[in-house]
């Protein structure tokens, strides 16, 4: 009789299987959950070998090995003959069996659960209250980080959107997904999509608000995948931010299903829409100028700071719809079993952000909220993890195998245990969006390295970031030879072709330690994790690049032709949304 552990046991959890299946090689122990459990898994019930084998874990963990060898088995150790004082083995008796017994009640209870992946447009990690934003309103988030875990170290694979959500929804990187390696680029069909292998399992998907990830016509032989049940753009006459349908959507769900929904805000994407559709009665008093943050790299002026206040309200409304759905759950019954994720596609619309590769715009806030996963009350996690980490996790968590294409690994580990280490190691990509460019980085938990292939140009961020008043408010600054030097990074022309940055102790990155002997060896083992990446996961930089379709002063389009800008995708002369290989990890 096969079964699986409940989603309560998942919270006090070591890796190790107990089952002949999966003997247990280093094992380890918790004497508050004893019984060595796994995230998911159907286990066999315990055999006698099995359980000798746990004996001896315990006989490790209360007292010497004392367990002795049988001559007459050839020397194997015989643990039920361990020369232990009769107390100790009267503690072990009861553990041992006692756990037995919690894993087979455990496996009766196990549910896969719900789960809700929430992605704000256009928002930088730091701009939610519980990472440290004074003026940032976002409660909500914040009451969620709280009671469940908030990720510090979490990075996109791209700073762009499309590339960036084809990342997320296929576990891979942008270079492996066909032309969905640059903006509006659709991804090859054959590569799944994790709520596809839910659906099929038999969640109920449903996507809601922005979706901007497009999929290439399917090949012969090929079928189009449908990942969701039910698809809206969340609009409404009074609300166009995406959000406007989430809660009718919890409430209108198959009530005898697990569900996945993928609710995705327009905030805050410029055009902002957030000001003039400002409710105060739900979102509370609209922020401030003279209350914002602003970076070191833009002009503190009054207009930055009008915009970055309206930025400011689209962050507190995308916030204000997650909670009304938490509070429908809340009132389901459902909010102890439903896995809430909370992030975004990529850093805020504003100059050195959005696109870049630097923490700015390439890292993002995560916060995880599973009252039957994760124990404990706002716990912080340290560790690396990647954005196509997410979809490995996902399938895992609800009992779906993961396909040989995605290149992430599974954090479920980390909700058990916010001090292992999952990864190394984590990749991002910079490739065509508006303007030409191709940038690549690594990054350990302190450490950032990057390439840029196309160094004579600057990295300006996006046409809409170019048109901001933001960004115009810089190029004042320099016609007038005020610039200072963070500020000035905005606009540098060319580029270097390396960066290296101690992310630690240089928190905007503006250092650059590519030239300091102190940093030369951590600079070539970087050199040499790039070099195996790029070459195991089929990157490459080609002659021919997308061109430029927008100018780079002004913002302006200067090609109107669709596709006439298009050149070779990274990767697409090596067939990499063929290659599955992650690269080191």
């Amino acid at each position: 009789m096969q079964s699986v552990f409940s989603s309560k046991t998942l919270r006090r959890r070591d890796q190790a299987v107990l089952s002949p299946q999966y003997p247990i090689e280093k094992p380890k122990l918790n004497l508050f959950c004893p019984l060595p459990i796994v995230t998911r898994s159907t286990i066999q019930v315990p055999t006698a070998a099995c359980l000798g084998q746990y004996w001896r874990v315990l006989s490790q963990k209360l007292g010497t090995d004392q367990t002795r060898r049988n001559p007459k088995r050839g020397g194997s150790l015989h643990p039920l003959r361990a020369k232990l004082p009769m107390k100790r083995q009267l503690i072990m008796i009861t553990i041992l069996f006692g756990s037995v017994s919690t894993a087979a009640l455990a496996a009766r209870e196990y549910s896969p659960p719900n789960v809700i992946l929430f992605i704000g447009d256009d928002i930088s990690w730091n701009d939610f209250g519980c990472y440290g934003n004074a003026a940032a309103r976002t409660p909500r988030i914040d009451a969620l980080a709280r009671a469940g875990m908030q990720f510090t170290n979490a990075y996109l694979t791209a700073s762009s959107c499309s590339p960036s959500r084809c990342s997320i929804i296929t576990g891979r990187y942008p270079h492996n997904l066909g032309k969905a390696a640059e903006l509006h680029g659709p991804m090859s069909s054959h590569l799944p999509m994790f709520p596809t292998l839910l659906r099929q399992a038999g969640y109920y998907t449903l996507q809601s608000g922005k979706h901007h990830m497009p999929q290439a016509e399917p090949r012969p032989g090929e079928s189009k995948q449908e990942p969701f049940e039910k698809q809206d753009a969340g609009r409404s006459a009074d609300n166009t931010g995406g959000h406007a349908n989430w809660v009718r959507h919890v409430r209108e769900r198959p009530r005898d299903r697990p569900f996945f929904f993928w609710f995705a805000a327009y905030d805050a994407h410029r055009l902002w829409d957030g000001d003039e559709q400002w409710d105060p009665p739900r979102y509370g008093p609209a922020h401030r100028p003279e209350d914002v943050v602003v970076p070191p790299f833009l002009a503190d002026t009054p207009t930055t700071r009008r915009d970055l206040a309206s930025y400011y309200n689209e962050v507190t409304r995308y916030d204000y719809y997650i909670g009304q759905v938490v509070d429908e759950l809340r009132a389901q019954g459902e909010l102890e079993n439903t896995l809430i994720l909370v992030m975004a596609d990529n850093g805020r619309p504003f100059p050195r952000a959005k696109t870049r590769l630097h923490d700015s715009g390439m890292k993002t806030a995560l916060v995880a909220h599973w009252p039957a996963g994760i124990t404990g009350n706002g716990i912080v996690c340290n560790s690396l993890v990647s954005s196509i980490d997410l979809a490995p996790t996902i399938l895992k968590l609800a009992e779906v195998e993961v396909p040989d294409t995605v290149q992430g690994v599974d954090l479920a580990p980390l909700l058990a245990d916010p001090r292992q280490e999952v990864r190394a190691y984590a990749f991002s990509e910079h490739n065509w969006h508006d303007y030409e460019a191709y940038g690549r980085s690594v990054r350990t938990r302190d450490t950032l390295y990057l390439i840029n292939r196309r160094p004579q140009f600057g990295w300006i961020g996006p046409a809409d970031s170019v048109r901001s008043p933001s960004h115009q408010e810089l190029l004042k600054l320099r016609d007038a030879g005020g610039l200072q030097p963070a500020q000035a990074d905005v606009l540098l022309s060319p580029r270097p072709a390396e960066e290296l940055y101690h992310s630690a102790a240089d928190v905007h990155q503006l250092t650059n330690l590519v030239d300091d002997p102190n940093s030369s060896q951590q600079l070539d083992r970087l050199r040499q994790v790039m070099n195996r990446w790029q070459a195991e996961t089929g990157d490459t930089v080609p002659q021919q690049l997308s061109r430029d379709r927008y100018d780079r002063e002004t913002g302006e389009r200067i090609i109107q032709d669709s596709e006439g800008f298009r050149g070779t995708t990274p990767g697409q002369e090596r067939n990499a949304d063929r290659v599955d290989a992650p690269g080191p990890r």
